[in-house]
């Protein structure tokens, strides 16, 4: 079985940078999901969420110009910020009910408090559910929260997200010359993709960005381009 990754993040400063950055690019394409390591977090968390959401660690990465994803996220008005606080109580019966149904979120960075007590969260890794600036690098893991008998599961999750009229699409620098001609991703207004998205949460990602093709995203300014 392999190794569930987990990255120390004060390790991106010093000799261990270099590891600890492909740590990270490994862990985003081919889980979807990392674990920062308790202890450390406490001291450095802030900072360096702060980094990896200015996007430096992950432009680096993949190769894009440094503030390319900052700008992508920015549109008009900014990038959003929100918080959600998910009680689970317990359930006698376990198997017959989902604490939370399997589902990908949409948006950007995800930073998730986890219970330490009371377990239930999974991913589903080698899924085919993907994001589009990335044009597919990196993963939209597929998660659910499983019913448990005994205590209650508190989960705390902040959501760094594009402004509601950025444009999104895939980075040109991660888009092969075959692809140029028939993208999987099409051009969209990031709230009409919520619009679609709080009506299809539950199903199947590919077919969102299908639905995308036929809308009419035409009516941002250059601001909200990038």
């Amino acid at each position: 079985m392999e190794t569930f990754p987990v990255v120390n993040m004060e390790k991106l400063n010093g000799e261990e940078r270099s590891a600890t950055m492909k740590l990270i690019n490994d862990a985003c394409e081919n889980w979807g999901f990392f674990e920062m390591t308790k202890g450390h977090y406490k001291k450095c968390m802030e900072e360096r969420f702060k980094e990896m959401v200015a996007s430096k660690g992950l432009e680096a990465n993949l190769g894009l110009e440094k503030g390319y994803l900052k700008k992508a996220f920015y549109g008009s008005k900014g990038p959003t910020f929100g918080t959600k606080v998910s009680n689970y109580p317990p359930c006698p019966k376990p198997d017959l009910i989902k604490g939370l149904r399997a589902h990908t979120d949409a948006g950007g960075v995800i930073l998730l408090f986890q219970d330490d007590k009371v377990s239930g969260l999974q991913l589903l890794k080698d899924g085919n559910w993907i994001d589009v600036i990335t044009n597919g690098k990196y993963k939209s893991v597929m998660h659910r929260v499983i019913a448990q008998t005994d205590g209650t599961r508190m989960s705390i999750a902040s959501f760094y997200n594009p402004g509601s009229d950025a444009m999104i699409y895939p980075a040109p620098e991660l888009v092969n010359k075959d692809e140029e001609e028939n993208s999987t991703y099409p051009k969209f207004v990031f709230e009409d993709y919520m619009n679609l998205y709080t009506r299809v949460k539950f199903q199947a990602k590919e077919p969102r960005f299908e639905a995308m093709k036929t809308i009419d995203t035409v009516k941002v300014g250059p601001i909200a381009t990038v």
